[in-house]
């Protein structure tokens, strides 16, 4: 839309078309941004995890949960270990007394993405 003679009558619009197109064009790009930060978080996850026989690590997905025109939420999930998530994370209390030292891994990798993500929205909305 370079040099094109746009009449007073058809400015507004010709400026909602714009808009919309721009909307379009960023919001396919805040998805792709979306499904590239929740791959890296759980690529993360699986590599700091704590490992004893790697079937805690290897259970983690990413599944997109819901999905508009124009909004993408997307989960990481562990999908049979979920229960030993919070006890891993945060540490625990042993049975005969004492604790289990925690071992954080879930939210540096949640830090980490929300970084990642941010960046890529920012660049989305420039070079949109």
């Amino acid at each position: 839309m370079a040099n094109a003679r746009i009449s007073i009558d058809a400015l507004s619009e010709t400026v909602m078309k714009e808009l919309n197109q721009y909307a379009d064009v960023v919001c396919d790009d805040m998805k792709e941004a979306v499904n590239s930060a929740s791959t890296m978080v759980r690529d993360q996850i699986k590599a700091t995890a704590p490992k004893d026989t790697g079937a805690y690590a290897k259970s983690w997905s990413v599944k997109k949960t819901k999905e508009t025109a124009n909004a993408l939420e997307v989960t990481v999930y562990s999908r049979n270990r979920y229960q030993l998530a919070h006890l891993l994370e945060f540490g625990h209390a042993k049975r005969g007394g004492g604790r289990v030292a925690a071992q954080p891994h879930l939210a540096n990798a949640e830090a980490h993405g929300i970084e990642i993500l941010e960046h890529k929205i920012m660049r989305c909305m420039t070079d949109g």
